[in-house]
Parts: structure tokens; sequence; C-alpha cells
């Protein structure tokens, strides 16, 4: 144990901590209405602040680069690729009922069985470890790049082609759309032949 480990406990937390607990519930809570909303737009906005929040975390963690990392790459390409993919596929800007897929509970075990084995990993894995935030930090840009770009590169090229992917499927989507849309003159809704009797007829069948 270093000895700002040993100055203060759990009873006597420093701002740096009291500021990242306080960040952590209001990114828990963003992230929580992301999943929760039934607005699309919404929820691309509110995935904006949870992300925001991890990148602050990671700032508050003395990891400068993986916190610029964090809004370069998933809020100012992710999220935008994301707006993209619904206003391709023309997604209502107000609530959407059908947004709701009916396996809530499913979905909500998972997460809490999820969540619980990932708080478990992190626990056991840094029990004693400290991390004295008033010190140098402990990564440099470096020896970071070079662990993302040498070990898991191979993972961010997956992500970038599974994006892709994305893209071009809700480009797919907007142009079938269309086509259901207008199956005769392109933009020119389908008028069905019904007779229309004129005035004087009208009369003389009185």
């Amino acid at each position: 144990m270093s000895l700002a480990a040993a100055q203060h406990g759990f009873l006597s937390p420093t701002g740096v901590e009291i500021a990242f607990l306080l960040v952590g519930l209001a990114t828990f809570g963003a992230a929580l209405v992301t999943v929760t909303t039934r607005q699309l737009v919404h929820a691309a906005l509110w995935l904006v602040v949870t992300l925001g929040g991890l990148a602050v975390e990671y700032l508050l963690l003395t990891a400068e680069f993986i916190a610029w990392v964090q809004v370069l790459i998933y809020v100012g390409s992710v999220v935008v690729l994301l707006l993209f993919g619904l206003m391709l596929t023309k997604a209502p800007i107000g609530r959407s009922p059908d947004a709701d897929s009916g396996n809530r509970w499913i979905a909500l075990a998972v997460a809490v069985v999820a969540a619980g084995a990932l708080v478990w990993v992190v626990v056991d894995a840094f029990r004693a470890t400290w991390i004295d935030l008033d010190g140098p930090a402990a990564g440099t840009t470096r020896v970071t790049g070079e662990s993302l770009f040498q070990n898991w590169v191979l993972p961010f090229e997956a992500l970038s082609v599974l994006l892709l992917a994305a893209l071009v499927g809700a480009i797919v989507l907007s142009r079938k759309a269309k086509a259901d849309a207008a199956p005769g003159t392109p933009g020119t809704p389908a008028v069905a032949d019904t007779p229309v009797a004129a005035p004087g007829e009208k009369e003389g069948a009185r």
C-alpha cells in the first residue's frame, strides 16, 4: 500500500475522488436514459453524454491520452455514424412505441449479470492496487499507443468494418423504403381510377 493510500481512507475522500463519484453517477444516469427512452434521436444524444462522462473519468484518472481518444473516436465518430444511420433510415423524431421489443426483463437480467461479472473481474484484478493521483502519470502516451496499436489493432479494425457495414445497411434500408413508397412513378403516389360524376349528371339522378 502506498503512502497516498495510508493518508486517507474511504471515510475521508479527496476532491478528485468525490468528483469521480459524481461524474460516475451522472454517466450512469445518462446511460440508463439512453437504453430506456423511446425517442431514437434522444437516445443518440444521451449516448454522447454517457461517452463524454467516461472521457471525464479518464481525465480524473490522469489518462489524458485515453480521454481524448474516447472523445475523438467514440463521441466524434461513432455517435456521428449513429446519427447518420438514423437520418438515412428516416427514424421518427418523436416517441416510437415500436422501439420496445418486449424483451425488457430479459435484457435487464442479461445487463445485471454482465455488470456483476465485470465488477467482480475488476475488483478481483485490482483488489490491492492503489493509484496515486497526485503523483506522476503511470503510463505515457508512447506506452499506451504502442499497447493499442500492437496488441489491440485487430479489434479496432474489426470494429471499423462493423461500423461501415452498419452504415451501408442503413443506406440499403433507406433505398428500399423509397422503392416501396413509390411503386409507380417515383415521388408520385398511386391514384385509383375512380370515375367522377359531373355536376349535371348528379342533378339529373335526383
